[in-house]
């Protein structure tokens, strides 16, 4: 089956329209936080980010797929030593829209530059907020699991009576663990933090995911020939990481310069696959490009 890769030059807001209903599995985004980016798009007031945001979360909410998810990359911004409200205030406002808020995992930057401020810390993390539109949703956990680590080997190598049954917890949580249920096993279910460096590349863009993060969402929420969707493309991190993934991928951005940055970064694996010759074995997805 043919990849398809889709750029849209404009208004997410108005791009947005053009899609069908229902037609996006995977949802995954982050747009211009407030006061910022303001060389490049303009820059939304704070005060004005929630009534922005609220029409183009709108037409998100009516392009999922009702098994679909939507994960919104963003972060308050500090104002006169006081961090701003706007994320949570758009968290009230999107359940109101209809979206549930299933999950919000943490996005550790291990590479964060050095700093000092009067009154914080350096920032290390980012939000990645999960959301739905049913509670029952498409998730491959068995995509995302982790090497169990060298705690097993001594934890599991000689276990108490108290490990080999739920042992509930001593402070009447009403949580328990058994932790023989982990003898044999070689991987566990991840945290819901990643611990991801940023992208040192700027790659002609002011904030670039890593390709480890649009990847890890999309191994965890898609499977092959899924559609992913980013509004606010960007550099197009993950159209290409989609793609190389074997998964349809949606693109929009009111940059221009940035649409054909992404058109060349996708146009070149798309020639070699041209090239490739009948008997070979394809090592990325045949794929057509389209440029609305």
């Amino acid at each position: 089956m043919q990849i398809t890769a889709e750029i849209y030059h404009g208004d997410s807001k108005e791009k947005l329209k053009l899609l069908p209903n229902d037609s996006v599995d995977l949802i995954m985004t982050s747009p211009p936080y407030a006061d910022q980016r303001k060389n490049t798009y303009g820059g939304i007031h704070p005060d004005e980010y929630v009534k922005w945001f609220l029409p183009i979360s709108e037409q998100l909410l009516r392009v999922l797929n009702p098994a679909g998810t939507f994960v919104l990359n963003i972060k308050e911004k500090v104002i006169e030593g006081e961090r701003s409200t706007y994320v949570m205030e758009l968290i009230l406002e999107m359940r109101k829209q209809g979206w549930l808020w299933t999950e919000e995992f943490i996005w550790h930057k291990k590479n964060c530059y050095p700093g000092k401020w009067p009154n914080r810390f350096r920032d290390a993390w980012e939000r990645l907020l999960q959301f739905n539109k049913n509670r029952k949703f498409n998730m491959y956990q068995e995509e995302v699991m982790v090497p169990m680590g060298e705690w097993a080997n001594s934890r599991l190598k000689n276990l108490s009576e108290t490990d080999k049954i739920r042992d509930n917890s001593k402070v009447g949580s009403r949580f328990g663990k058994n932790i023989s249920n982990w003898i044999n096993r070689d991987k566990a279910y991840p945290t819901n933090v990643l611990h991801l460096a940023t992208e040192c590349n700027n790659r002609n863009h002011s904030a670039v995911f890593p390709e480890g993060l649009p990847e890890w969402f999309i191994k965890l929420f898609t499977k092959e020939n899924d559609t992913i969707l980013d509004p606010f493309m960007g550099s197009g991190t993950t159209l290409i990481v989609a793609n190389r993934m074997r998964r349809n991928a949606m693109g929009i951005d009111i940059i221009s310069d940035y649409c054909q940055i992404v058109r060349k970064q996708l146009k070149p694996i798309e020639s070699n696959l041209l090239e490739q010759k009948v008997g070979y074995e394809r090592t990325e997805p045949e794929r057509s490009i389209t440029i609305c």
